[in-house]
């Protein structure tokens, strides 16, 4: 139970650890969209076959006591957490991972049986030798049917080479629908108010009656549940997206910092109660983003496995070629999708490592006001065990 929870507070730490950096390396200038538990899985994936040094700094950063309680820990949220619900009426999830390996450098079997339990894998091998664009055109195509064609690519045209032995990924999908639904004949055009002080006309989704909201020292929490479908034997656990909105409209960066300090921060703050709304507006938005992660993971101290004189990486593959080849990581690149509308939200994730080398109540309170029209942080997470599916900011919701 100890191992578990503290698997699960590292998973929280990493996520928001990469959301402070994200944000930073922007220069906190732009909308933001990304997976942190596709990134955790992807880097599990990488320690599955890592050992010495680069197993200990790659359970460090993951937050995780051991390489057999990491792999309990993710193999548990594949199997409740990323549970697909859409039989019942509930959320589409998806969860894949692939390793393709070129066909010089077979998987060792102890590494295969690991990624295809434990992850549940794909594996493949391919020609990265002397075909790598055909490589390449493979995992683009896992790619696209792994997230529902949101994300068409990982890989552009050269990324891969002859050099290139190994390529892992993850993708995650999402798509679920509000448990009670915005109607679209409210949505009308509002200002929005971004950070240099300019405004942007934008559609906004507005309510009325009750929500799930909590008011906070300098901000709210809206918490929107996602429809969870028809009552099962073993009902999974509700999942929801949550709006943290700063009262001042250049307020985010301060709450995000305040987010950031905090594993549980998240969890801690989310509503307990529905409360009477007022004046309600939330901006759909849609957003996309796409970068290497590598130089964000090695400030958060994954340095060794990027080092290919330090790296060790063995427990992967066989040096088939007998060339004496030493593994190492060489790009981590990761690529996110998120629209949130009136129905509810669709969201994809992939990362891809590249390894080469009725009595009496008293009268009810005045209604809250929760206007979204200034930069504000979102999270998607389900709710038992705080997993973080998608997380994010907003900053001005009409850029794509």
């Amino acid at each position: 139970m100890q191992d578990k929870m503290q698997s699960a507070n590292g998973m929280q730490a990493f996520a928001l650890g990469l959301n402070k950096r994200l944000a930073d390396d922007a220069g906190r200038s732009g909308n933001l969209v990304y997976s942190p538990l596709s990134v955790y899985a992807a880097l599990s994936l990488v320690a599955a076959g890592a050992r010495e040094r680069t197993l200990n700094e790659l359970l460090g950063v993951l937050g995780a006591p051991s390489r057999d309680v990491l792999a309990e820990h993710v193999r548990g949220l594949v199997g409740h957490v990323l549970a697909d619900q859409s039989h019942a009426g509930g959320p589409r999830i998806s969860f894949a991972c692939g390793v393709w390996h070129d066909m010089t450098m077979p998987l060792r079997p102890a590494y295969r049986d690991a990624a295809v339990q434990s992850y549940k894998a794909v594996t493949r091998a391919v020609n990265f030798r002397q075909k790598p664009e055909e490589a390449g055109k493979q995992i683009n195509a896992w790619v696209a049917a792994s997230t529902n064609n949101l994300i068409p690519s990982i890989f552009s045209p050269g990324a891969l080479s002859p050099l290139t032995d190994l390529v892992l990924a993850n993708a995650i999908y999402f798509k679920g629908r509000w448990d009670k639904p915005f109607y679209k004949k409210l949505t009308k055009e509002d200002k929005f108010h971004r950070l240099d002080g300019t405004n942007v006309d934008v559609p906004f989704m507005r309510d009325f009656g009750r929500q799930l909201l909590a008011c906070h020292d300098g901000f709210k929490v809206l918490q929107l549940r996602y429809e969870r479908g028809r009552p099962l034997p073993a009902q999974p656990a509700p999942s929801s997206m949550c709006v943290f909105l700063p009262d001042a409209r250049d307020g985010l960066w301060r709450l995000a910092d305040k987010i950031d300090c905090d594993p549980d921060f998240v969890r801690k703050h989310l509503p307990r109660n529905d409360v009477l709304v007022g004046d309600f507006r939330l901006p759909k938005f849609k957003l996309s983003f796409g970068r290497d992660m590598s130089g964000v993971l090695q400030e958060l101290g994954l340095k060794e496995a990027f080092d290919e004189g330090k790296a060790d990486l063995t427990g992967m593959a066989e040096d088939g070629a007998g060339g004496g080849r030493r593994l190492a990581l060489q790009k981590v690149m990761h690529k996110a999708f998120i629209e949130v509308n009136e129905e509810g939200t669709e969201a994809a994730a992939l990362t891809g490592s590249l390894v080469g080398c009725s009595m009496y109540s008293p009268p009810p309170p005045p209604p809250v006001d929760f206007v979204a029209d200034h930069p504000f942080a979102f999270f998607v997470i389900e709710e038992v065990s705080g997993a973080i599916l998608f997380a994010g900011h907003v900053v001005d919701p009409s850029i794509n």
